[in-house]
Formats: structure tokens, sequence, C-alpha cells
């Protein structure tokens, strides 16, 4: 199964939630920003690093390459923060399931509250990437997939 997570600036929710599906059985995570800030927020890169998870390159970069003939086609594209859910996105090839799972941008924080701001965004998504593994793949529906975005 093909995952892209998206938002805006494709340097902290999105690479964090990347990451983490990257480690579950079966799927391959992928992400990208609307207006990529063009490099990875350096809390997000100590974060995973300090639950264990080595993220495969993880590099900001533009949504338009996976809307490309030639891009991996999608099964599911998670938006991460208001700005992308709000925001038109590409036709994505294959037509995917789009699901919001809205978290809190770390990286808006103060720089001296970066670390637990990072630290709770990937406490929440990895509630849903464990609560998304859990699903049957038969129960991978729109609805039920909405629904792991309420998790907190």
């Amino acid at each position: 199964m093909n995952i892209l997570v998206l938002c805006t600036g494709n340097s902290a929710r999105s690479i964090l939630l990347e990451a983490i599906l990257g480690q579950l059985d079966g799927i391959s995570a992928f992400s990208a920003g609307s207006k990529p800030a063009g490099v990875v927020h350096p809390w997000a890169l100590k974060t995973l690093a300090a639950h264990n998870i080595a993220p495969d390159a993880p590099a900001s970069k533009s949504w338009d390459i996976f809307a490309t003939s030639d891009a991996p086609e999608m099964d599911l594209v998670i938006t991460v923060c208001g700005n992308a859910a709000n925001e038109v996105c590409p036709v994505w090839p294959g037509a995917p399931i789009q699901v919001h799972w809205g978290v809190e941008d770390p990286a808006a924080a103060p720089v001296e509250a970066q670390e637990a701001a990072f630290e709770t965004a990937f406490t929440i998504l990895n509630k849903r990437a464990e609560a998304f593994a859990a699903l049957p793949s038969k129960d991978r529906t729109r609805t039920n997939l909405s629904e792991i975005g309420n998790l907190s």
C-alpha cells in the first residue's frame, strides 16, 4: 500500500508520519508539501531518533512530484495540517482515498517549547498509525480512516 502524507511545509508533521508509517509491513510511505520549506526541521529528526526510527532519506519536497504520470500510484493521501486540508490538491493518479489527520504544528511552537511540541505531535501521529495498522484491510474505508484522525 502506498501512502502520501501532505503538509504545507513538509518539514515536520508529514516527515514524522511518513517515517512512522514507513515502519509498518506492506506500507510504502512518502511525504510532500504544497509549499515545501526545503529542509527537514531538526527536531523532527531528533524526535524520530529518540524513538529509534531511522527515516529513509527524509526531504522537504513539493507534492507536484507525486502528481506526475511516472510517480508511484497512491492508495491513501493523508493531510496532517489545516492548510493542506483546505488547499486544492492535485489530481492523484488512481484516485486514492483522501483523509485529514490534523495535528498542531510543532515547528510553530516557541523555540524553547519545540522539543515537547514535537514529542506531542509524534505521540498523536504514532497513535493514529497504530490504529491504522490495527484495521483489517477491508475496513480501511474513508469513514474509518477519517475517524482515526480524531484520535489524540
